[in-house]
């Protein structure tokens, strides 16, 4: 793959772009099953990069090189696939369309300046479309609609067209139509008037409209020109088109890259990988309508303490600011980085400052190293090919940064730089992770800090109390995909069921008396306290309290007994579950002059606090979280029916910011809430999100405490 450009380096078949105007960064996003990795391997063939395309039922995909990929036959991960076109480098970033998978998409969309929404002409807009649809909004992503798979046999263009306006909008308008009746190999150009014949394949010939067009080219043109020229900073150019002006195509092709990049038009292009039609037209469309990265909006940026707001510019010239966007670990090269560069230039055998913050929640500790750039390649997929130089505005992939991690800033040690992180979602499926053998400990350990690096989707927690480790995931899919890369590592991992950290307390006062009296090899143990317990109001805590009188437990000892009582609270009366929100009084008690000790009334005490226990009632505490679920109003019901069912108090319903959709506030146990994730996504058909944080502990019910 070469460039005529001489502002551009090839080396080894990827090409090194001096330019950012010269570059395009385009995620293709779209529900599983639209067909996205199979356009992007269209798009590679037509382009020349592949010789052939491959599939993705054979494994045999570029992006889909991930082993789980494979076997799922879907995107997994993000993957990059550039080509050439009109001496415009285009990144492709390949992405998945399943939610569970909502960090990759959103780190191509970081990566990106505009994106390609590939829907399916079979299948219509459903609502995994509509929140990915969202989820580019929600950035301000400049998009165009791909509606690919007219091959399939219930494909139908006209069906497609009308759902994706009713669900995205009137700004979506095609400017290109399939011709009736050519078998997906001709299409007709609504600005240019021109038919595009694929009879004999990539690229097309163009003929002019048979008079049987003049229809159908007139239903449509007029709506696509007055929503172009809507945009035009030119006001008085719709007054001169309704009043019969013919406006030139340049000046149109002009406004619709400023209508695209405003994300207020969405164009529309038919395609089928399988004849190669509209794979022209949306290169074309690719490189003469959609923002360069000189025209989009840069991250924040700081210094790594996050005080001073510095400005940075798309400028090759300019301070080094880059991000990885995505961390992978290759079996022969190690750590794999893929950085987006906005600022500056990333050159080979180079020194580079890595800092890495706000994500010690996540398992990220904030990191600030100096590292070495060796050599500086260009993804294609799972290939590494090396090229000289990044410049601002370019994707490339760094091997073996050892401190670097997804979402990092890669900037000069001479001027060390932070960027902002963008939005991470919340994984909110606990999966428990066991090694089978002792033998794996170490390997599981090793490969867990690695997919922990590389996915900030992915949280690792470690429970003291029910001596879990937990992995926080997405979703099933996420999880499963986790999994396997942890046994490709060479880990053998079970799973087993997520236990809830329960609390107990008193549910009534109670006494309790702890006599330590023992004589060994002439050492004795002495050891006398007299222990009233009580309960306390939820979140209280423990309090302690002296109340002997005369010195009959002597004053250095009183802290042990303290001691001993807070050490059996932390182990639990009854199980291993911690005992909370109680007072304990010391009344009374003996010591002796010669025996006792600190190790002796801390056994007294703890064995006074287990006889109060035995002589009172003892409630178990289950932990309650707040939970808020946003959701279309369709779904409201079943939702709300189903939150019933487990046993939560609903705090009230409201109007989401977004119109159609529903907020609700709910206090649930979170016992009921391991699967929550999978579940509600099966109430509301994936369109549904939910965040939880604790709230507070409240008594298990006696029918659930008797099993717990």
């Amino acid at each position: 793959m070469g460039s005529k450009n001489t502002d551009n380096t090839t080396s080894g078949g990827a090409v090194a772009v001096a330019d950012p105007a010269k570059v395009r960064n385009v995620v293709l996003v779209g529900p599983s099953g639209a067909g996205k990795t199979t356009l992007t391997e269209a798009l590679l063939t037509a382009s020349g990069v592949l010789t052939r395309a491959g599939s993705v039922t054979e494994g045999t995909t570029v992006c889909d090189h991930d082993p789980a990929a494979q076997r799922q036959q879907r995107s997994v991960g993000l993957a990059v696939a550039p080509l050439v076109h009109q001496d415009v480098k285009i990144n492709l970033i390949d992405t998945p369309g399943y939610m569970d998978f909502v960090g990759e998409l959103r780190a191509g969309l970081r990566a990106a300046d505009a994106a390609i929404f590939v829907v399916s002409a079979a299948e219509g807009v459903d609502a995994m479309s509509m929140a990915l649809w969202e989820e580019c909004a929600a950035v301000g992503m400049p998009r165009g609609v791909v509606i690919a798979r007219l091959d399939h046999h219930r494909a139908d263009f006209d069906a497609e067209l009308a759902s994706c306006q009713e669900a995205f909008g009137a700004g979506v308008l095609p400017l290109y139509l399939p011709v009736p009746g050519s078998s997906n190999t001709k299409l007709v150009g609504l600005i240019t008037q021109s038919v595009f014949d694929y009879s004999n394949g990539y690229p097309p010939t163009v003929q002019q409209p048979d008079g049987d067009l003049a229809d159908l080219i007139a239903d449509h043109r007029n709506a696509l020109i007055e929503g172009v020229i809507a945009e035009s900073e030119d006001e008085t150019l719709m007054e001169r088109y309704l009043g019969g002006e013919e406006i030139d195509q340049d000046v149109l092709i002009a406004d619709l890259e400023t209508a695209v990049s405003r994300g207020s038009f969405y164009p529309v292009v038919p395609a089928c990988a399988l004849t190669g039609l509209g794979l022209a037209e949306i290169l074309d469309g690719i490189v003469r309508a959609f923002p360069s990265p000189l025209e989009h909006p840069l991250p924040s940026v700081t210094d790594p303490v996050g005080g001073v707001v510095l400005e940075i510019s798309t400028d090759p010239d300019g301070p080094l600011a880059a991000e990885v966007v995505r961390t992978a670990v290759d079996s022969y090269v190690g750590r794999v980085s893929l950085v987006r560069v906005f600022s500056g230039t990333l050159r080979p055998e180079r020194a580079v400052h890595v800092s890495g913050h706000g994500m010690s929640d996540r398992g990220h500790e904030d990191h600030d190293e100096d590292e070495r750039v060796a050599h500086i390649y260009s993804p294609l997929g799972a290939s590494l090919r090396e090229v000289p130089f990044c410049v601002a505005g370019d994707l490339c992939a760094l091997t073996k940064l050892g401190s670097a991690e997804t979402g990092d800033t890669v900037s000069s040690p001479d001027q060390p730089l932070l960027m902002s992180p963008w939005l991470m979602p919340e994984p909110l499926l606990p999966v428990a992770i066991i090694a089978r053998k002792r033998s794996d400990e170490d390997t599981l350990a090793r490969n867990l800090a690695r997919l922990v690096a590389g996915d900030p989707t992915l949280r690792l927690e470690r429970n003291t109390e029910t001596h879990q480790m937990v992995l926080w995931c997405m979703g099933e899919a996420h999880a499963d995909v986790v999994l396997a890369r942890l046994r490709a590592g060479g880990a053998e991992v079970e799973t087993e069921d997520v236990r809830v950290p329960l609390r107990e307390t008193f549910a009534k006062p109670a006494k309790g008396h702890g006599r330590h009296v023992k004589q060994s090899g002439g050492h004795g143990q002495y050891a006398v306290c007299d222990l009233e317990v009580e309960p306390l109001p939820r979140g209280s805590g423990f309090e302690f309290v002296d109340r002997v009188v005369g010195g009959a437990v002597p004053h250095q000892f009183i802290p042990s007994v303290e001691k001993g009582v807070r050490a059996q609270l932390e182990k639990g009366l009854h199980g291993d579950h911690p005992c909370v929100d109680v007072r304990v009084t010391l009344v009374d008690g003996k010591a002796h002059s010669v025996d006792s000790s600190d190790a002796a009334f801390q056994t007294a005490g703890a064995l006074a606090l287990k006889e109060a226990a035995a002589n009172s009632r003892m409630s178990l505490l289950e932990p309650m979280d707040e939970v808020s679920i946003r959701l279309p109003d369709d779904y409201l019901g079943a939702v709300l029916g189903d939150l019933s069912s487990r046993r939560a108090r609903v705090l009230g319903t409201e109007a989401d910011i977004t119109p159609g959709r529903t907020l609700i506030r709910a206090e649930v146990p979170a016992t009921e809430l391991v699967r929550y994730a999978v579940e509600l996504r099966s109430l509301a058909s994936g369109t549904a999100t939910f965040t939880r944080h604790f709230a507070r502990y409240d008594p298990l019910p006696d029918n659930l405490a008797a099993k717990a």
